[in-house]
C-alpha cells in the first residue's frame, strides 16, 4: 500500500449528500477482486450516458457533460470534496478501490458511513471529517476558483487552503501510523514477522506432529 504523509491536489466537488457505494461503483463491476482497473467505472451511472459493463472499453462511451469529473477544470483531481454520509449503502471494498484507481488520495466530508470509512484506511485513502460549515466554505472556494487545490498534511493533521487558512482534523493514531507507513492489514502483521517466526520455530519443537 502506498504511504501518504503529505498530499496537495486539485479538488473535485461532489455536491450531494448520501452518496452510496452503488453510485461509487455499481454492482455489475463487483465480479472482479483484483483491486485494480475500476477507475474508468468510478461513478459509472452518473459519469456516462449509457450503462457500463465489466471489461468494457470506456474510451468511446458517451460522457455526461454535467457530471463533475467530466468537466475539464477538474481533470486530474486527487482530492474529492463531498457532503455528509459519503459511502453509505453496502460494504463493498470495491468503492475505495475505484476511488484510488481513478487517482483520488483524499476525501473530505462532514461525515462518512462507518464501513466505508474503515475500508478507506485499509486501501491507502485518507477520509477527513471536517465541520459542515468548513465544508460549505471549501465548496464555495472550489467553485469560485478554477484549479483550486488543497494541501493535506497527515503528520500534522491539517488541511490548508490556497490562501493559507488551515483546518485541523482528527484521525485515530493507529490508522494514521498505517497510512504514514503504507501498511495494510498484511503489512501490520509483517511488522511482527520475526516474532511470528520465533513462535512457529518453538511450536515445531514442542508439537512437531502439527507440522506434518
Amino acid at each position: 500500500m502506498r504511504p501518504l504523509k503529505q498530499h496537495k491536489g486539485i479538488v473535485a466537488p461532489m455536491d450531494r449528500a448520501n452518496v452510496d457505494t452503488d453510485l461509487i461503483i455499481p454492482k455489475q463491476f463487483l465480479k472482479s477482486i483484483k483491486r485494480t482497473g475500476f477507475g474508468p467505472n468510478l461513478f459509472d451511472a452518473a459519469r456516462y450516458l449509457d450503462e457500463g459493463q465489466p471489461d468494457q472499453d470506456c474510451s468511446e462511451r458517451p460522457l455526461n457533460p454535467d457530471f463533475v469529473l467530466n468537466q475539464p477544470r477538474y481533470k486530474n483531481a486527487s482530492v474529492l470534496l463531498a457532503r455528509r454520509n459519503f459511502g453509505c449503502g453496502s460494504s463493498r471494498e470495491h468503492a475505495p478501490w475505484a476511488l484510488d484507481d481513478y487517482g483520488f488520495r483524499v476525501i473530505i466530508a462532514p461525515s462518512f458511513a462507518d464501513i466505508f470509512y474503515n475500508n478507506c484506511f485499509k486501501n491507502g485513502l485518507l477520509p477527513i471529517v471536517l465541520d459542515e460549515q468548513v465544508v460549505d466554505q471549501l465548496f464555495g472556494e472550489c467553485e469560485a476558483s478554477e484549479g483550486y487545490e488543497l494541501a493535506v498534511d497527515l503528520e500534522n493533521k491539517s488541511v490548508v487552503t490556497p490562501s493559507g487558512e488551515s483546518f485541523s482534523f482528527e484521525v485515530d493514531d493507529f490508522r494514521r501510523h498505517c497510512l504514514l507507513n503504507g501498511l495494510d492489514d498484511i503489512g501490520v502483521t509483517l511488522e511482527n514477522a520475526e516474532l511470528i517466526k520465533q513462535y512457529e520455530d518453538a511450536r515445531r519443537q514442542s508439537a512437531p506432529w502439527l507440522f506434518h
